[in-house]
């Protein structure tokens, strides 16, 4: 192990106690188990023991910015279940559904679509039991049912929305060496009683899942390689094969992985990854190429960028409508929520969209023009 290019005197958070425990005991962790720990760990997990969403939370998500994400997102997938012959009953699932927001605007506006909530079976996955909480309260008239993972989807047709679900699914992180890879690990530097967690690299090797991307990524360029994600999306797309549906997936990132984009927030603010582990949001940028190539046998279409994806489903139209009567800080933040979700210099570029959906179906609406 060598090479350390960044190093935190984490604050001896109950996680950076474990991590480093666990580094002394059984040598240098991935960066992928490293963002496991400090994100789902069941006694001291970020997302295990805290609600981090909103204003007085770590970060805010596009559901909480405006109704109208939810409600176009929700109006797609109806369209895609009437498309494919409004199969009844069908599982209607979010993957991380936060505090229930998203779902909640997607239920609202799809109550006038015809057999659509008569035939529906609310699934809703997601590790919190803070948020959970908050999903109960928020989604108590359709009687939500919830699931630890995707082997407990019902086996009937699949109507699903991950809304920045995958960018907390743990990476690892490879830097292009030689005839191979150096693996970017998580150790521990000084005596035992003042570590202190750093970055290093593991000796070159090669690693068969990265050999497609060998030729095509510079020396010393570092890509990123996420096992978890692809796992879904296979997960996804079989079920979706065999018993029809359709998944929207939105989240940051773009067709292929390029750089270190692993990144932590806390109170809306940038921190380091080590800083302060169990305690603060740990993610990183999801490559959609690998996702569309793991749903094989059902296909896939996307990536779009999130404001193309919404324009095409007539946001602003439905923002003209919303803003009727509206005057003052109200129409301001309004106006100000419709740019964030579609400009190109705020969320509209750096969000993607990509559908799984039968080879033989249509992809939901806004994905294709």
């Amino acid at each position: 192990m060598s090479g350390p290019h960044e190093t935190a005197a984490a604050r001896r958070t109950p996680a950076a106690h474990w991590i480093l425990r666990q580094i002394r005991a059984l040598g240098p962790m991935t960066v992928g188990d490293y963002m496991a720990a400090c994100l789902t760990h069941p006694e001291f997990g970020y997302y295990a023991v805290r609600t981090p969403l909103g204003r007085e939370g770590d970060f805010i998500t596009a559901p909480e910015i405006s109704q109208m994400f939810g409600e176009l997102l929700g109006l797609s997938l109806a369209q895609a279940w009437l498309d494919q012959g409004a199969p009844a009953p069908f599982c209607l699932a979010e993957l991380g559904p936060g505090r229930g927001t998203l779902m909640a605007d997607l239920l609202r506006a799809t109550r006038q679509v015809p057999g659509f909530h008569d035939a529906m079976r609310l699934t809703l996955m997601d590790s919190s039991g803070p948020l959970r909480a908050d999903q109960a309260r928020a989604l108590a008239p359709h009687a939500p049912a919830w699931i630890d993972g995707l082997s407990e989807l019902p086996e009937m047709p699949l109507f699903l929305v991950a809304n920045e679900f995958f960018d907390c699914l743990p990476v690892r992180q490879f830097l292009r060496a030689g005839d191979g890879w150096r693996e970017r690990m998580v150790t521990a530097q000084g005596d035992a009683g003042s570590s202190a967690l750093a970055f290093a690299l593991s000796p070159e090797d090669r690693f068969a899942a990265l050999e497609p991307l060998r030729a095509v990524t510079p020396e010393g360029e570092m890509v990123e390689y996420s096992a978890p994600s692809e796992a879904t999306a296979a997960t996804l797309g079989a079920h979706v094969a065999r018993y029809g549906g359709a998944a929207l997936i939105v989240d940051y990132g773009a067709a292929q992985s390029r750089g270190d984009t692993l990144q932590a927030v806390s109170g809306h603010r940038r921190a380091g990854p080590l800083d302060a582990p169990g305690e603060t949001d740990l993610t990183a940028h999801v490559a959609f190429g690998p996702l569309a190539a793991a749903a094989h046998p059902a296909g896939a279409t996307g990536p779009v960028p999130q404001g193309v994806f919404l324009e095409r489903l007539g946001i602003t139209a439905r923002a003209q409508a919303l803003a009727q009567g509206m005057t003052g800080a109200a129409f301001d933040t309004h106006v100000a929520a419709h740019r964030r979700l579609t400009h190109p210099e705020e969320m509209g570029n750096l969000f993607q969209v990509m559908a799984i959906h039968p080879k033989d179906a249509p992809p939901p609406p806004g994905l294709a023009e």
